[in-house]
């Protein structure tokens, strides 16, 4: 699937797979090449991409633009870098917009469906990448702190959900819509649902909603929408984890690596064009939701 968008340059030596890695993080700064495959099925199709000035939201939107979709950027207070980002979708001959929100404000998520519309025309799908990573275990959880998360991890992306599904409705009420399946959500999970520990316990708990949300909303939005997870392992540094603890820690997985953001872009782009896939999530974390842990892998 890596193929789908740009690839990962993996010589296939599980000891090389960590720097190649951190080659990979040191790319996100670089628009995809003018080259990049494009595939005729989403072509005129728009998706909006929560966290998409960074990142991992930064490679999902540049991955669906390489595919033919338009994109509207979502950003918090990283307008410059979602500018960028905006930026390197349109040299790539697809339209962008970017649309400033605090997902942990309702009524200011409640505007970024419309606002997409009416800057692209229409929406066919959401990718719930933006996330908040705080750290608590159980020793500090409060009250605030696991509203925090769930407030911006877990409300946000059933309403972009809910909000997607009207829009489609209403389109096709109009006699515009695509059939079943037309509308897609993608929400980012994480590896550690299947690999517990008891750090950022926050942070998993408002995962772990998502998840079940996930799977709540393949059932009652079908068949206009479908929703699905994908769930990456140990993809990029972090203020907890960088250089030679990072390259070793995204070795320990049976394939020998962890995902990349390209394979995490690529899979997400697979699960919005396959109509047939709903209530599902996709691991792409080398296997590493298949080993035991007994903690995050920034506390190792």
């Amino acid at each position: 699937m890596a193929a789908l968008c740009r690839k990962a340059q993996s010589t296939g030596d599980p000891a090389a797979s960590a720097s190649e890695n951190q080659a990979v993080n040191a790319s996100l700064n670089d628009p995809l090449p003018s080259g990049a495959p494009a595939s005729s099925e989403p072509r005129g199709r728009v998706a909006l991409v929560t966290g998409a000035g960074k990142r991992l939201g930064r490679e999902i939107a540049l991955c669906l633009a390489g595919q033919g979709w338009d994109v509207a950027v979502h950003c918090r207070a990283s307008r410059t870098e979602a500018d960028a980002t905006a930026a390197d979708i349109r040299a790539l001959g697809r339209r962008a917009t970017v649309l400033c929100a605090d997902l942990a404000d309702e009524a200011a998520t409640r505007t970024l469906v419309p606002e997409a519309v009416a800057a692209l025309g229409r929406l066919d799908a959401v990718v719930n990448s933006a996330s908040t990573f705080e750290y608590d275990n159980a020793a500090s959880f409060s009250y605030a702190m696991l509203e925090r998360h769930l407030r911006a991890n877990t409300a946000p992306a059933i309403v972009l959900a809910q909000m997607l599904a009207e829009h489609l409705q209403a389109r096709q009420g109009l006699g515009a819509g695509d059939g079943p399946g037309e509308g897609a959500v993608v929400n980012l999970l994480d590896q550690k649902l299947w690999n517990p520990n008891p750090d950022f316990i926050s942070y998993t708990l408002s995962k772990a909603a998502l998840e079940s949300a996930t799977t709540l909303l393949a059932l009652a939005l079908a068949p206009t929408v479908r929703v699905l997870g994908v769930a990456p392992g140990l993809t990029l540094s972090s203020e907890w984890l960088q250089g030679a603890q990072f390259q070793q820690a995204h070795a320990l997985s049976p394939l020998g690596r962890s995902s990349t953001p390209q394979d995490v872009a690529a899979t997400v782009a697979f699960a919005l064009g396959n109509r047939s896939m709903t209530g599902t999530t996709l691991l792409v974390d080398g296997g590493q939701h298949l080993q035991r842990f007994e903690r995050d892998f920034s506390m190792m």
